[in-house]
């Protein structure tokens, strides 16, 4: 997804533009905007929740505010979740130089943060004690791959709102080199280790709490030196704001800039996606473990149609050629007009395969974890089929010169 984004300069609801039209191109850009604003939310409450760490450890007096609540949120978190939230927008005024500084500090310091932890508890727990099996269960044969795969695909359905919009990011790219550089460091190699450490992490806190804890941020919580315990709250709070701008900030900003740029513009844009976060009350999202995995799972279901529609649309019937000036235009003329500004064939494949995922999800259960893949590939068929009947009016003499 981050090709067309660095050959043209174009962030991602501009590229959409070649397969939905100059027009159509607004509903996968609500749809990325929407999800953001779920993600936004739940990223905001996380942050919230080291922040409030912090509250107490230097106002104890304010944990009384936790035994009252609005709209299922203490009052103390109120207090977290607007401090975040108001500190967030603030770094987002500032405009993208401000975004980067806050990315190139943010990344480094969470890896500080976890190594530093990872060594304390480690320390604390003895190597001699601790466990990489984590599993109440143990599988072998079939029932572990599957296991994989299902782990695998969750995955792949969390990251890929960020990833979908990665034109947003990948347009700054000088070369084409250099965004298949910073993918192999950012991607495998980032996530692996950060997988090594948190595994290291969460087995050394079966010994040293006597139970096993997820969080980082509980981790931290209840860790005795205060130090450790400032420090690695503001990490955590750093690291997740860094995150959460970039992924779920910047992306709805482009989005609904999009659906009017003569209206909206990029700071509107996000601050739609700001407020909304508020009013779907993310904690009550978070806390249901339940409503959370279905949540998940029908985002999956939304976002892997798009992926199937443009990928097939770039690398098959397009072969990657793009052109520029068609992004930009509004002309019945332009080679991304379509039927009036939309490409109803796109849009009828978006259709159908987001219901396909989505029935899937909900019916058949077991298939839930991969609505994004069963999105993704109804769509991706669906469309090259609908595809073949027409005869391409891609002028390719006319493609521009980035080509």
């Amino acid at each position: 997804m981050g090709k067309p984004g660095q050959k043209t300069g174009a962030p991602f609801p501009v590229i959409a533009r070649m397969s939905f039209g100059v027009f159509g191109a607004n509903i996968p850009a609500v749809i990325r905007g929407l999800i953001a604003v779920v993600w936004y939310g739940i990223q905001t409450y996380l942050a919230s929740s080291a922040f409030i760490i912090l509250i107490l450890y230097f106002f104890p007096s304010m944990a009384t505010l936790a035994d009252s609540e609005f709209l299922g949120l203490s009052h103390l978190g109120w207090v977290g979740f607007s401090s975040m939230w108001l500190l967030q927008a603030v770094i987002f005024l500032f405009g993208m130089d401000m975004i980067r500084k806050v990315i190139d500090w943010s990344g480094p310091a969470i890896y500080l943060a976890m190594f530093a932890l990872c060594i304390y508890l480690i320390n604390l727990a003895g190597w001699e004690n601790m466990r990489l099996n984590l599993s109440s269960q143990t599988l072998i044969g079939w029932d572990a791959v599957i296991q994989m795969i299902i782990a695998t695909s969750l995955v792949a359905g969390y990251f890929a709102g960020p990833t979908l919009n990665f034109s947003d990011f990948s347009r700054y790219c000088v070369s084409y080199k250099d965004l298949k550089k910073g993918n192999f460091w950012g991607l495998p190699v980032n996530f692996i280790l950060f997988s090594i450490f948190s595994v290291l992490i969460v087995s050394a806190s079966i010994p040293v709490f006597g139970e096993m804890i997820t969080d980082p941020v509980e981790t931290v919580k209840r860790l005795d030196s205060g130090l450790i315990t400032v420090l690695g709250a503001l990490t955590f709070i750093f690291a997740t704001v860094g995150i959460n701008i970039v992924a779920n900030f910047v992306a709805p900003a482009f989005d609904f800039s999009n659906v009017s740029p003569q209206k909206i513009s990029f700071k509107t844009g996000g601050f739609i996606a700001a407020f909304g976060s508020v009013l779907l009350t993310p904690w009550n999202l978070f806390n249901n473990p339940e409503v959370i995995h279905y949540t998940v799972d029908v985002l999956a279901a939304m976002i892997g149609p798009l992926y199937g529609i443009i990928i097939v649309d770039y690398y098959f019937i397009k072969k990657g050629q793009v052109d520029v000036d068609s992004l930009y235009t509004e002309s019945s003329k332009g080679l991304y007009w379509y039927d009036n500004g939309f490409n109803m064939k796109s849009i009828y494949a978006l259709g159908f395969a987001g219901i396909v995922a989505i029935f899937a999800t909900f019916i058949f259960t077991g298939l839930a974890n991969f609505a994004l893949f069963i999105g993704g590939f109804t769509a991706a068929f669906v469309y090259r089929f609908l595809m073949k009947s027409e005869e391409r009016k891609v002028m390719y003499n006319k493609v521009s010169s980035i080509n």
